[in-house]
């Protein structure tokens, strides 16, 4: 009998890590192959304009392709595009491009391929004293900066070969901005991961990073806090869930392919995060919007009049980065960590192996003193 209890105490402890090792063992390994190339197909006597550029990031799946590009010119915008094929190219008629006849100046061939396309620009407003765009009576709000406007620095790429980023830096000749400026930095990834710095969003390959923050720029008022508009271009509706808000882009074709952008409601009060320096920020209404952007990029691949949504997201004051994912298919779930898992089974197991123990010990204790008594015979 004590045999049979020792034995279901080791099954209970096996359960209960054996468990444990499932979670650990269930993580996305699908990975994609990166590369990056500066303004593609660019060849003399064909030259941009200073401090212009198009960056295309390129994600080889098994079977499909991921293209990121990245523009500076007009409002920068990132553009996905996601095909069914290994062989998918992106063709930029440069002369058109240019010259600013934008449209269908940028294609992705062959054009048969692609299962979903969407683009994010970013606009930008200044809120005052309240982290609640839908909060803020119209009063309050200063006249917005038109990123379009901004002068940029050239894209800057590091060229990672596994997470490959792209930095990209603007400002306006105002004395809010006198040495301030605004810098976006997007990143591409080849498998699943979580970037060191805070907010730490759970990333995989078929996704990718962007990181907004002001640095050096002074408010115009004693108690503002900022915001950004994000514009999305395609069939969208928003979506929210605790702790992480995503916006979900339905399909506009028969691929059921979707995409999304996801966020955390925070930000953080230093240009290097961390854990302590969070503040919250807030998301106004998913509004539509009655006009395409004025982005270079959105103008060259849109043709058709696409729909565009959009809503602000507050970031309080200068210097808080926020950090936004873009991608396809079903945005990154979070689940518990490793360390967690772990302690929760040792918490759960050890407690429950230590009470069936005690009891096999009590239950043996008075199985011996019961046969060691002496009884007399009748």
């Amino acid at each position: 009998m004590a045999t049979c209890k020792v034995n279901f105490i080791f099954s209970v402890v096996f359960v209960v890590f054996g468990a444990a090792l499932g979670f650990l063992g269930s993580g996305d390994t699908f990975r994609r192959k990166v590369s990056v190339e500066l303004n593609p197909g660019l060849k003399p006597p064909s030259v941009l304009p200073p401090e212009v550029g198009l960056v295309h990031v390129r994600g080889l799946g098994l079977n499909d392709t991921l293209h990121f590009l990245i523009c500076n010119r007009g409002a920068p915008a990132l553009l996905l595009v996601h095909t069914n094929s290994t062989q998918s190219t992106v063709q930029v008629n440069w002369p058109n491009f240019i010259n600013h006849s934008l449209s269908g100046s940028l294609k992705v061939e062959p054009q048969d391929s692609v299962q979903y396309s969407s683009a994010l620009v970013w606009e930008y407003d200044d809120v005052n004293d309240t982290a609640d765009p839908q909060q803020t009576a119209e009063s309050s709000f200063y006249p917005p900066y038109e990123l379009q406007n901004f002068t940029w620095s050239n894209l800057s790429i590091n060229d990672n070969q596994s997470d490959p980023t792209v930095m990209l830096c603007g400002g306006k000749e105002t004395e809010s901005f006198l040495n301030g400026t605004l810098c976006l930095q997007f990143s591409a990834f080849e498998s699943e991961g979580r970037e060191k710095a805070w907010p730490s969003l759970l990333h995989n390959a078929n996704s990718s990073q962007l990181r907004v923050w002001l640095n050096g720029v002074t408010p115009r008022g004693n108690s503002s806090r900022f915001a950004l508009e994000f514009h999305s271009v395609g069939e969208s509706e928003f979506q929210g869930r605790v702790d992480v808000a995503q916006w979900v882009s339905f399909p506009v074709n028969s691929s059921g392919v979707r995409g999304y952008n996801q966020w955390k409601p925070v930000a953080y009060r230093k240009a290097e995060p961390a854990f302590e320096d969070a503040t919250p920020c807030k998301h106004s209404r998913l509004v539509s919007v009655n006009h395409i952007p004025d982005s270079g990029l959105v103008q060259a691949y849109f043709t058709d009049n696409p729909q565009t949504h959009g809503l602000n997201i507050s970031f309080g004051i200068a210097k808080d980065p926020v950090t936004v994912l873009m991608g396809v298919g079903e945005p990154p779930a979070e689940s518990f960590s490793t360390l967690i898992i772990i302690i929760i089974a040792v918490g759960l197991g050890t407690p429950l192996a230590l009470i069936i123990v005690g009891g096999v010990f009590v239950w043996i204790r008075k199985r011996m003193s019961h046969s060691s008594v002496y009884e007399p015979i009748n």
